[in-house]
């Protein structure tokens, strides 16, 4: 296999779409470092794995010898992104902007090679932009085209407002690419819009078009829904490394290898493929093939020696192998009166509800540092710490303290 063609192959592993995959391949033959580009608006400051799916690309390029550009959209920020939700986003004011901007900066090196980034922000060259270039900018695409955005044509044919400045919004996008002179753009399938704007506004200032990459969205724990905070099927890069390898063991056996193909580094498509062939075969268990992917991933985030200890305390108390002092500490505040078993577990996320938590223990599904406990009338009182588990899956260290 060629180095062109192992370059693409690495690139379009889990590509949605590469717009135009012969332009790329001409623009590698360059044999120069590309200037890839990916955009962030800094609107919510802690990333999940789901995020990572861009940073992942943009890593792969760096290895392949490129140079990214982590563009922090300090200025999109404030003007706010059209949801996609039928309504305005209310934009960002320049204190939220610049707090989220620093918290991004300091997570995203947990996957790119700094060495290798560049991170821009964008009010570099809007902030300078005078009224009459901004007016000019926006000449250069009709109201009709803007309404080709399916976010836009819906909310028009359904009488929702659009205010004027979510117009500017795809045109400034744009316009990064053309300040920044990039040769790729990287973004989700959501963004394809504005990421052709950039090579449209490339062209029109005599630039060569930028290659359009696009990833899909990554959905979440429960397989179905896009990964997000608010639906609570996601996994923070934050998150203890315990619960980032009890998390991805948790998903379907299906979201695997959709996962292994947009998040892993270390194993490549073939493997995957023979991993698939054995788990058909019954010679692997496809709980060891999540093991596998949750240990890089805590240790992509939290440092191999984490990885390690999170497995050997997910192994503690679902395998009943080791000691469940391994596990992190998960703090929970309660009033000082105590809470009994069934409340105590609610509070905790272990069971969805008290009466949830009651059956449970009436199941004989409740241990409490590693034994069976089913004493639904002990008062937990501030001072209590130790590791309560709900079935096979679902523990936590718990520590109360006075509310």
């Amino acid at each position: 296999m060629s180095d062109l063609q192992q370059a693409l192959d690495i690139i379009g592993r889990g590509a949605e779409e590469i717009l135009k995959p012969d332009e790329l391949a001409a623009r590698l033959k360059l044999g120069r470092p590309l200037r890839i580009k990916a955009g962030f608006d800094p609107t919510a400051p802690d990333l999940h794995i789901g995020h990572t799916v861009l940073l992942n690309k943009m890593r792969q390029f760096q290895d392949l010898g490129h140079q990214v550009i982590f563009l922090i959209g300090d200025f999109t920020g404030m003007i706010g992104d059209p949801t996609g939700k039928n309504v305005t986003r209310k934009p960002l004011t320049r204190d939220d902007v610049l707090a989220n901007a620093q918290t991004y900066a300091d997570q995203v090196f947990k996957v790119l090679d700094k060495a290798r980034t560049e991170v821009r922000f964008n009010s570099e060259w809007f902030g300078q932009m005078s009224a009459v270039d901004m007016i000019k900018l926006a000449a250069q695409h009709t109201v009709a085209r803007m309404l080709e955005r399916d976010d836009f044509a819906k909310r028009y044919a359904g009488q929702q407002p659009i205010a004027i400045h979510e117009f500017l919004y795809p045109l400034v996008q744009g316009y990064d690419s053309v300040a920044l002179k990039a040769d790729v753009e990287l973004g989700g399938t959501d963004q394809k819009f504005n990421l052709l704007m950039g090579r449209g506004l490339q062209e029109h200032f005599g630039q060569p078009p930028q290659i359009v990459l696009t990833m899909p969205l990554l959905e979440g724990l429960d397989g179905v829904n896009k990964m997000s905070k608010s639906l609570g099927n996601y996994i923070g890069i934050n998150e203890p490394a315990i619960d980032i390898v009890t998390k991805t063991l948790k998903i379907g056996d299906e979201l695997l290898w959709r996962w292994f193909e947009l998040l892993s580094f270390e194993v490549s498509l073939a493997e995957m493929a023979r991993m698939k062939q054995d788990i058909a075969s019954g010679q692997l268990n496809p709980r060891d093939a999540k093991l596998r992917l949750a240990r890089e991933l805590a240790a992509r985030f939290h440092g191999a020696a984490e990885a390690e200890k999170a497995i050997a305390g997910w192994n503690a108390v679902v395998r009943g192998e080791g000691d469940t002092s391994l596990l992190p500490q998960a703090l929970v505040t309660v009033p000082a009166e105590g809470l009994r078993i069934a409340a105590l577990l609610a509070v905790a996320g272990l069971a969805a509800s008290n009466s949830e938590a009651s059956r449970k223990l009436k199941e004989k599904a409740v241990r409490l540092d590693g034994e069976l406990f089913d004493d639904a009338q002990r008062l937990f009182m501030p001072g209590f710490e130790g590791v309560l588990q709900v079935g096979k899956r679902n523990f936590a260290r718990i520590k109360l303290i006075a509310g």
